[in-house]
């Protein structure tokens, strides 16, 4: 990147944050601490009213405004992209909003980049996987729990968890929202429970804004997921199947922590870093014929033990029938 092309957006990140660390900018355009030094002295001697020094952090004159930015061709269709996607993963309510921001990005662009939106919006789609399927809730409480998150607002949830389909009505200080496969989760630390809970938005039936804040401070959602990770222990598993049958993985692979798959003639061999070995075993059972455990051996029980007894089931269901 040239340095008018750095300085320009130097300028937009400046307007896009109350605050901006001399580091950011040094990390996010790969230049020493040095050039960032120079390059906001070259924008405060062309007039730009930026406030701050080194150390501290720069911001710019509470309202100055920048002229309407320009986007290239690929900003725009990351725009796009980034729609498609915010109409499939999100509820509507969230969707809604990103279209409206949308439209007014479109009202500052050139006709060039207006016409390029509309000649490839009709070969951009987002499609969901057949095995994966599923109806799209009306209502996944996005926004309404960003918003909390911002004002530390109490919510109250009444939700209804996955074991036994229970109702329970909850007091919770939310923390962040995250996506995982098909789904949106709510970290937040629950008042019932008195400890941190992840709760699937989908499964919310109703949510509530109180009166009440929270003066707690809690972990960020990234250190809370870093916690998560280094809390669960995970076992490295190996296995070899036919290459056949690979096709049929899909993208179930990624939720029993699948790394990485070398093929070798017909066969590949698939590495995992899983969480659960009674739950891996149980996904490898639908394959098992046409596959082989490499490791670690263990597993091979756990499969066996399922297996056995899955057969006295059937051995006792026929004993009933004779």
């Amino acid at each position: 990147m040239n340095r008018i092309d750095r300085l320009s957006a130097i300028l937009i990140q400046l307007q896009s944050k109350r605050l901006v660390k001399a580091q950011h900018i040094a990390d996010k355009f790969s230049i020493s601490l040095r050039t960032v030094y120079r390059d906001i002295h070259a924008l405060q001697e062309s007039g730009v009213p930026i406030i701050g020094e080194a150390g501290t952090g720069y911001s710019l004159m509470e309202g100055y405004k920048l002229p309407p930015v320009m986007f290239t061709q690929d900003e725009t269709s990351a725009l796009l992209t980034a729609a498609k996607l915010m109409q499939s993963k999100t509820d509507k309510n969230s969707a809604r909003h990103y279209n409206a921001a949308l439209d007014k990005i479109k009202a500052v662009l050139r006709f060039a980049e207006k016409d390029h939106i509309e000649e490839i919006d009709d070969h951009v789609a987002v499609l969901e996987h057949p095995a994966f399927k599923r109806e799209k809730p009306e209502e996944l409480h996005l926004q309404s729990i960003l918003k909390a998150v911002a004002a530390k607002a109490v919510l109250e949830i009444t939700y209804s968890a996955i074991e036994g389909n229970k109702l329970t009505r909850r007091k919770v200080e939310p923390v962040g929202i995250y996506n995982l496969g098909n789904n949106w989760h709510l970290v937040a630390f629950c008042r019932l429970r008195n400890d941190y809970r992840n709760f699937r938005t989908d499964r919310i039936e109703k949510l509530i804004f109180t009166e009440e804040t929270f003066g707690q401070t809690h972990p960020s959602l990234q250190e809370f997921m870093r916690r998560m990770s280094h809390e669960c222990e995970l076992t490295k598993v190996v296995i070899e199947a036919e290459s056949s049958i690979f096709k049929y993985f899909g993208q179930e692979k990624y939720y029993h922590g699948f790394v990485k798959e070398e093929f070798e003639e017909d066969i590949v061999r698939m590495t995992f870093l899983s969480s659960s070995l009674m739950g891996f075993a149980r996904w490898f059972m639908m394959f098992g014929d046409h596959a082989k455990i490499i490791e670690p051996v263990e597993l091979n029980d756990v499969v066996l033990n399922i297996g056995e007894n899955i057969l006295k089931k059937i051995e006792q269901s026929q004993m009933l029938l004779t």
